[in-house]
């Protein structure tokens, strides 16, 4: 009698990636105020972009410490402390006048992110997939993220044609509250009696040890670079360079009449492509080498932004790249949790990948960051495309040594 295949969509995959959906809506749509929030009070661009990347820094910092609260205290506590400080963040940023007070704010959101975000709800749904299913169901609850992208910035900038700023951030912590109430359907499965063997500090001592780790470790820098400056800065780039838009071709006809609002679509354009980017990296990686996988979304990656930056700005290039760079989003999520998962283990996937994933959050805080500080200082962009564009090269190759084996298969 032929055994029956365990099923892909398992209600912590289900709930899971509702919970991603909504906190990458929310993080996607930081970039549309960009402009609002600076102009409102004549601050440089500098200032309101050093805020995000201060997030992105305090969510890279605070994944690791998630995934331990959840291995220590249980997932779902440490998601109701992610959600509590992510609307707290958002409140506070809401009556924030100064530059100082939105930075510091963006601690909280940035720690609420992570506790919502990818690090534990990708360890929860690892655990409760089957070793057929993992890839899969991690490309799933990936792209649930990628969804988010999609309508968060078009939300953003629907929600600021008629309320202000400060009301739609509220707007948004009221959202973030809401998807606890999902979390009564989610529960993972325990740690086995052979993974509980192993105490963290010394799987942790395993992991640093070991080459394999530093690679995925330095790779992943690039991948928080580029989608931190483009998530943060695309749209203002967009706003302020792309040619104008025909009034009687097909972006107009869906509504899009300016270059502010072709700014949000792009940001939402790269979340549905990913979608499908995402799942498609999840199928292929149980199927082929994660690494060689790796290696060539970085180098696709690196390819697509420098055609972009040596091809003048018009509504059709922004399309185009928007489709391209979105197939190649976050389709190293789902591989790179995997590699973790598959060298080290599901028992600490999630302090592991917490890790993997500071490098990515501190590649983020500089391409956040730099873009505001360069834009200042020389007028443009191009530079930090040109910086982002050389560290996807080196990712790329920084993946080829790696090692795949589980580490109970490797060599002393």
């Amino acid at each position: 009698m032929e055994k029956s295949r365990a099923p892909l969509f398992t209600p912590v995959l289900i709930v899971g990636s509702i919970i991603v959906m909504l906190c990458f809506a929310i993080r996607a749509s930081f970039g549309v105020f960009q402009i609002p929030i600076a102009q409102e009070f004549g601050w440089p661009r500098a200032e309101f972009s050093l805020a995000i990347a201060i997030q992105n820094l305090a969510w890279g910092i605070g994944q690791p410490i998630f995934g331990a609260i959840a291995e220590k205290l249980g997932d779902r506590r440490a998601i109701i402390i992610g959600a509590l400080l992510y609307a707290v963040g958002l409140v506070l940023s809401s009556f924030a006048i100064t530059p100082g007070e939105h930075q510091v704010y963006e601690i909280l959101v940035g720690f609420g992110i992570a506790g919502t975000g990818f690090g534990v709800i990708l360890a929860m749904v690892g655990r409760a997939a089957s070793d057929d299913n993992r890839s899969m169901a991690l490309g799933i609850a990936t792209a649930a993220g990628s969804a988010g992208q999609v309508f968060g910035p078009l939300a953003a900038e629907f929600l600021l044609g008629h309320f202000p700023w400060q009301t739609v951030f509220v707007i948004f912590a009221a959202v973030i509250l809401l998807s606890l109430f999902s979390l009564p359907f989610m529960r993972a499965p325990m740690a086995t009696r052979s993974e509980l063997e192993d105490s963290l500090g010394t799987v942790l001592r395993r992991a640093f040890k070991d080459p394999s780790f530093a690679m995925i470790f330095l790779g992943f820098f690039s991948c928080g670079y580029q989608l931190g400056f483009i998530t943060a800065h695309f749209p203002a780039f967009i706003t302020e360079v792309c040619g104008p838009i025909a009034s009687g071709g097909l972006l107009a006809g869906l509504g899009i009449t300016s270059t502010s609002a072709l700014g949000a679509f792009a940001i939402a354009l790269i979340g549905l492509a990913n979608i499908g980017g995402t799942i498609l990296a999840g199928y292929l990686g149980h199927r082929f080498s994660k690494k060689y996988l790796l290696a060539g979304i970085y180098t696709g990656r690196t390819i697509v932004a420098a055609l972009f930056i040596l091809t003048p700005m018009t509504p059709t290039t922004v399309v185009v790249f928007s489709l391209a760079m979105g197939s190649l989003w976050l389709a190293t999520v789902p591989l790179t949790s995997g590699l973790v998962a598959h060298i080290y283990g599901l028992r600490y996937m999630g302090t592991l990948y917490g890790i993997v994933f500071f490098s990515h959050q501190l590649g983020s805080f500089l391409g956040v960051w730099l873009g505001g500080k360069l834009y200042d200082i020389t007028g443009d962009y191009t530079l930090v495309w040109w910086i982002g564009i050389g560290i996807g090269a080196f990712s790329a190759i920084v993946h080829l040594p790696v090692r795949e084996k589980p580490w109970s298969a490797q060599p002393a």
